[in-house]
């Protein structure tokens, strides 16, 4: 099984693409853990609120996974809520950065527009390029590999696509 990580600042477009590629090739995706339990709690979290949505998150990808797909995409994973932490605490507990790593993370940069939902916490420029930079220092730290999509949607999709396709024909080389 091939797991796609989509990681980056909020309001960058991730749970819409992954939503667009399930639809278009069907593609399963385990959607941000997080957004429901900010929905359900609200957005004052604590350091124990975010180790909460880590626990979270990888249960619901161990849970897509246990089915077997040949690709999973995941709309963030606990790395995306270790660069939370740093954002919000200035700190990274140990424990959000020990979960299993996805294949590849996609790391989609903040040129779109943000779009407040109500869930959403760093909406201006600064915010965002700062979480921007916060979210690949995080890629760097784990060494996981990683690819930046940028751009329109269409060149995102585009882009991503493009990735899932080059890992998926390397793992049928390997």
């Amino acid at each position: 099984m091939i797991r796609i990580c989509f990681h980056g600042a909020e309001s960058t477009g991730k749970s819409v693409l992954a939503r667009r590629l399930e639809a278009r090739f069907g593609w399963p995706w385990v959607p941000e853990y997080g957004r429901a339990y900010c929905e359900e709690r609200g957005v004052e979290l604590t350091m124990a609120d975010l180790l909460a949505i880590a626990e979270g998150q990888d249960a619901a990808m161990r849970a897509a996974a246990a089915s077997g797909p040949e690709l999973l995409i995941l709309d963030t994973d606990p790395l995306m809520t270790a660069a939370w932490a740093e954002m919000l605490f200035g700190e990274v507990p140990d424990a959000l950065t020990g979960y299993a790593k996805a294949d590849l993370y996609l790391l989609f940069a903040p040129d779109v527009p943000w779009v407040e939902d109500g869930t959403r916490f760093f909406g201006s420029a600064e915010a965002r390029a700062r979480f921007a930079a916060v979210a690949e220092a995080m890629l760097v730290r784990a060494g996981v590999p990683y690819e930046r999509v940028s751009g329109s949607w269409a060149e995102r999709e585009a882009q991503v696509v493009a990735a899932i396709g080059r890992l998926s024909e390397k793992n049928e080389r390997n």
